[in-house]
């Protein structure tokens, strides 16, 4: 279903009843970068969350689990630190839920109403003091123009801050879903990957706006891949608050299709603006893959072709080598015919066709160069054999990835 989105400023402060606030609290050394973050609702959320697939989960994580468990799914605040993971140490949970303790403290609130999440460098102990010293400064400053305090808080190697927001008709209501990304290293499928955080005033029950969530996250962060490092402290996690007054959304139907959409756009926007934003990344990379029997075949195409090392330096080369995607192609863990496959190159710039049923094309080396040129390509295959379809992003890989990983840590 077609429903209109109109793009809106205020990232997770564009819904009714959300207020955020950022600064530095002396984490981050360079006085200039915030490392801290706090999102409030003057209502009680209904909560939701996709976590990180690997086993060594950072403190937050942990620490959220637990508070979204004990509440039945209700939230009513986030803090969030960047610089230092909490990830790897002995006395984790107990800083993180210190954070919480913190914040719920100037909120009034409990503190297993707060959501906790941590972004930086593993394995070094999270100081309690600095955020214990700017707690109180962070909550006073919420509000709903700071937003952009709190998308600067949550960034590592960023390049810059993440955020979007869209509003819509739902039940005759004005609904809003908005965001805030980090991200640039350590992103690989799957879920999660790098930090979210997603609000909205839609009133919706906590099953269904987990499974919109993970429907969701499936065909968006699922299908970003940076560097082929899966991070210790992924999450996303959405919070919505009710305030737009709808009649709430209890099941599947179309003022759930209408919720879902809207949480696709602002999800695929930030994915984007992820992959874009790669560590060392000059080109932002969206693979499609259409034609396919069913979307996990088309998803699994797609993504083995973003993940591929070879063609991601391909690409910063502006090198039409697409024997590398059909050779990631032909490695993904999927069943199709590889001689039904056909394969495009695009840009602002024009499409060529360089493939055609697994077969090489005469082209104009030339305009393959002009194409790849552009800080966007596209790479479109198609399967010819069904009607389903899927995304995939990433960036190239540059002589500026290993510089930055290099010296990550100082």
């Amino acid at each position: 279903m077609n429903v209109t989105m109109k793009q809106v400023e205020g990232g997770v402060c564009a819904a009714a009843g959300f207020s955020a606030n950022g600064l530095n609290c002396g984490l981050n050394p360079d006085r200039n970068k915030n490392d801290l973050a706090l999102i409030w609702s003057e209502k009680e959320c209904t909560a939701a969350a996709v976590y990180t697939t690997n086993k060594v989960k950072g403190a937050p994580i942990l620490v959220t689990k637990k508070h979204l468990a004990a509440t039945g799914n209700k939230a009513r605040a986030v803090i969030v630190n960047s610089k230092n993971a909490n990830t790897c140490n002995a006395d984790g949970e107990e800083k993180a839920q210190m954070m919480c303790d913190l914040a719920a403290a100037e909120l009034g609130i409990k503190a297993d109403e707060v959501i906790v999440a941590s972004t930086g460098v593993i394995g070094q102990k999270l100081p309690i003091e600095p955020i214990r010293d700017h707690v109180q400064e962070l909550a006073r400053g919420l509000s709903p123009q700071n937003h952009g305090k709190a998308a600067n808080a949550i960034m590592t190697t960023d390049t810059y801050a993440k955020e979007t927001a869209v509003s819509f008709t739902l039940d005759g209501k004005t609904c809003t879903v908005g965001g805030m990304a980090k991200g640039s290293g350590m992103i690989h499928p799957n879920m999660a990957t790098t930090l979210n955080f997603v609000t909205t005033d839609v009133a919706i029950s906590s099953e269904m706006i987990q499974k919109a969530l993970s429907e969701i996250v499936k065909v968006t962060y699922n299908c970003l891949s940076i560097d082929g490092d899966t991070s210790t402290n992924d999450m996303v996690s959405i919070l919505a608050n009710g305030m737009a007054e709808n009649t709430p959304v209890t099941a599947e139907g179309e003022d759930y299709d209408t919720f879902r959409q809207a949480l696709y756009q602002v999800l695929m926007t930030l994915t984007k603006m992820l992959a874009k934003d790669g560590e060392g990344a000059s080109k932002m990379l969206e693979c499609t893959c259409s034609g396919a029997p069913d979307q996990d075949t088309a998803i699994i195409i797609a993504k083995s072709v973003i993940r591929s090392p070879l063609f991601k330096c391909a690409m910063f080369g502006e090198d039409a080598n697409w024997g590398r995607i059909l050779c990631a192609i032909g490695y993904a863990d999927a069943e199709f015919d590889i001689n039904k496959v056909d394969v495009d190159l695009a840009s602002s710039k024009g499409t060529i066709a360089v493939c055609r049923n697994a077969a090489g094309v005469d082209f104009s080396e030339e305009k393959a160069k002009e194409i790849l040129e552009e800080d966007e390509i596209y790479i479109n295959i198609d399967l010819h054999q069904g009607e389903a379809s899927a995304k995939a992003w990433g960036c190239d890989l540059t002589y500026d990835y290993v510089k930055i990983n290099g010296d990550y840590r100082s």
